[in-house]
């Protein structure tokens, strides 16, 4: 079960040019292409007529012609143009979507058109700022969405799943302190690793001397997560709230549902040192790159099993607490939405 009523990152700006581009978000497939203006348009991938995805056609002067017959969509899903007639159908039109795109990326509202807020997408402004350099890419996970929430709010795996990269000593992430709080549609975690080897992935980044006090902070909201983490050398005011100085990085990690067993993982890294060698960025996101293709490894391997053994209890630890209370609020979300359909249903009966 899916939220519908929220803002999902559909794709990156750069991954939408001259070409129609096809995504399923929430079971629902979906076209993306350019207006004549450049802004986003987002149309349900199947023409009126005999049902061929829209991704197939081509883009002319700004509206979207299907491949198969040539009928003529424009941003709004009506049909404005059908080779060889005059008369356009009345109901020769598709679904059209509210998309916006803001801070580098494409963002998608899968619900009632008439609660899509702008102000509610995600502001991301490290994609835009001086002082910050980032680079991204996106991964397709054959796993529910909810197992990837997990793997991002509990960090305790990063020891053990990427031990040669970020992960560093098992143990200082197993005994991390941590403090998790929670509002009403979002939770904050931050977990300090204090005098700790930094991590491989660090060091080759940035010079310490020594051992470091790792800080890592987590900020969920449905659709995104957002991670600020880093490290300074050990006592030199990070623990009290100055990074100035130290290494810093912020990592964006959009997870939009595209089915009930396949997610969207748009992610994007960006630092705060040695803004000026594009090549160090690149070695960063090719590092992050094989980070999330280890966890890729282990969320595909884990759903395939409890697939096998639905309904089976797992436990909980410690550690999950800001996953758990992600957990409630997705349900709480959909139970609402829920409701608020029936009531809906029951009105208009």
């Amino acid at each position: 079960m899916f939220i519908k009523n929220c803002w999902y990152a559909a794709g990156m700006s750069n991954e939408v040019k001259n070409e129609p581009l096809a995504r399923t978000i929430i079971n629902e497939p979906v076209v993306l292409y350019r207006k004549g203006n450049g802004d986003i348009a987002a149309l349900e991938d199947r023409c009126c007529h005999r049902g061929l995805p829209l991704a197939h056609g081509q883009v002319l002067d700004g509206l979207l012609q299907c491949g198969y017959h040539g009928l003529t969509f424009d941003h709004t899903g009506q049909c404005v143009r059908i080779p060889g007639q005059d008369k356009i159908p009345q109901g020769a039109r598709v679904k059209s979507y509210p998309v916006l795109e803001q801070d580098a990326l494409i963002w998608i509202w899968m619900g009632d058109p008439a609660l899509a807020d702008p102000s509610q997408i995600l502001h991301y402004p490290w994609h835009n700022d001086p002082d910050w350099a980032y680079d991204g890419k996106y991964t397709a996970i054959n796993a529910n969405y909810q197992l990837l929430y997990d793997n991002l709010l509990d960090l305790t795996h990063v020891g053990y799943v990427h031990r040669n990269t970020i992960g560093g000593e098992p143990e200082a992430h197993s005994n991390a302190e941590m403090k998790t709080t929670r509002s009403d549609d979002g939770v904050h975690i931050i977990r300090w690793l204090r005098n700790s080897m930094p991590p491989p992935m660090y060091a080759s980044a940035f010079e310490f001397h020594g051992k470091v006090d790792r800080w890592i902070e987590i900020e969920f909201s449905v659709g995104a997560v957002r991670i600020y983490s880093g490290a300074k050398d050990v006592d030199q005011g990070a623990y009290e709230g100055n990074r100035e100085g130290g290494l810093g990085l912020r990592t964006l990690h959009a997870v939009t549902p595209s089915t009930e067993d396949t997610t969207f993982y748009f992610w994007t890294i960006a630092r705060n040192f040695k803004l000026t060698q594009p090549e160090v960025g690149e070695k960063l996101c090719q590092q992050v790159e094989a980070t999330f293709n280890e966890d890729k490894v282990i969320l595909e391997s884990q759903y395939k099993r409890l697939q096998q053994q639905p309904g089976r209890p797992l436990i909980d630890i410690a550690a999950d607490a800001g996953a758990i209370q992600a957990r409630r609020i997705i349900a709480n979300r959909i139970a609402m939405e829920a409701s608020a359909l029936n009531s809906n249903t029951a009105n208009i009966a």
